[in-house]
């Protein structure tokens, strides 16, 4: 369907401007009465080809949706007259295009989830399937609060991660770009001088010197075939479940980052689970659900078996037992929440516990990082220097000789 920039304006006279899809001008016109405004001007919107202009709506953007979406419903306002003020209130574009067209289609009749599973590059599943229980409920305005909550502490673990990982790439870059001005620029310069000297060259010496000249003579394969590697797995791993599988496989079996990388799944998807059940989903349909937000092909699958056996009549506990991937806290807390009737407290204390833990964890990998990366660059910068300045060294103490 095609996309207009319009100018319009409302009952009052205000001027109103934005984007949004239409078939035609007549559908245009339709559209924008439905949303209380008077086209006035209009043109074809242009599709954007620029790889960093893409239609993107952020978390934090769903953020700020879902709270004053609540705050307003809470305060009796109108959906209709909820969505206008937050597609005025955006600033993004493509947000704003989205809101807009949620608009048309709720006055056309539908309801707010069905308008919004229109949209599933920006409201996921999980994110409909709540808003339509909410519905179903009356409880509207709870769902969004939980939604505000999950979705902020979902972007916050993300920006904490980014920030964990934002020094170890600085120095990597710093280590590489050294290394490369290095074995490129100075320690070519320095070859023939050692050459030169007429003295046998440590071994040492010989090995960055064919280091140097597999720089300077294939840099190209040095820097191509690791992009080209990176390229053909993530093809292999996108194209085949298998590989898919044991890729996801590989990361939980990981050193460091693997328990850290469990512990945030098992958080994940615990919070989210609490939050169907709390909504009133079946527990059948949370747990279905739950298997596209872990976003690993191993808990996936581990979810799959726990659905089929609680099923075939087994409980919840004994299901996630049997899985064999879910931890004792997971289990124990699961048959806690079965026997009081308080699954989703028992849910959220899980998310609390494993929440916790990857923030410690992450906290001592970055102390860890640190000296380890400083011992790294330190290392790598005192054997070129060693094996570039010794044999000069040893030249002129037989000098003084």
């Amino acid at each position: 369907m095609p996309s207009f920039n319009y100018n319009a304006v409302d009952k009052l006279g205000r001027l109103a401007m934005g984007q949004i899809d239409a078939i035609n001008e007549v559908d245009l016109e339709i559209r924008l009465e439905r949303m209380g405004l008077d086209l006035v001007t209009f043109r074809a919107a242009k599709k954007s080809t620029s790889l960093f202009n893409r239609n993107k709506v952020s978390n934090q953007d769903l953020v700020m949706f879902c709270f004053q979406l609540e705050q307003l419903m809470s305060a009796g306002v109108p959906l209709l007259e909820c969505l206008t003020d937050l597609r005025e209130s955006s600033n993004n574009l493509y947000f704003q295009k989205v809101l807009g067209a949620v608009s048309a289609e709720i006055e056309g009749g539908k309801m707010l989830s069905q308008a919004m599973a229109e949209h599933p590059g920006v409201f996921s599943d999980v994110f409909v399937s709540l808003i339509d229980a909410g519905e179903q409920t009356g409880q509207l305005p709870v769902v969004l609060n939980n939604l505000f909550n999950t979705i902020r502490w979902q972007d916050e673990l993300m920006s904490q991660t980014k920030k964990l990982l934002a020094y170890p790439a600085f120095v990597a870059v710093v280590v590489l770009g050294a290394v490369a001005f290095l074995m490129t620029y100075l320690v070519p310069q320095m070859v023939s001088f050692l050459r030169n000297m007429g003295q046998e060259l440590p071994l040492n010496t010989k090995i960055l010197i064919a280091i140097s000249n597999a720089f300077v003579n294939y840099w190209w394969l040095i820097i191509g075939v690791p992009i080209l590697v990176v390229i053909g797995l993530a093809t292999v791993i996108q194209s085949s479940p298998k590989a898919r599988y044991r890729f996801d496989m590989l990361k939980l079996n990981l050193p460091v980052t693997g328990p850290i990388l469990h512990k945030i799944i098992m958080a994940r998807f615990a919070r989210y689970f609490a939050l169907m059940y709390q909504t009133g989903i079946p527990i059948l349909d949370a747990i279905k659900i739950c298997e596209n937000i872990v976003g690993n092909r191993v808990v996936a699958d581990a979810l799959s078996r726990v659905h089929a056996q609680i099923n075939a009549g087994d409980s919840m506990s004994e299901s996630f037992r049997n899985a064999g991937l879910f931890p004792q806290l997971v289990v124990r807390m699961i048959k806690v929440g079965e026997s009081t009737g308080g699954l989703d407290k028992s849910l959220l204390n899980i998310s609390y516990f494993y929440d916790r833990d990857v923030n410690d964890a992450m906290q001592k990998m970055l102390k860890m990082l640190e000296p380890a990366l400083t011992v790294i660059l330190g290392g790598i910068l005192a054997f070129i220097m060693f094996s570039v300045l010794g044999p000069v060294y040893d030249s002129f103490s037989k000098l003084k000789i």
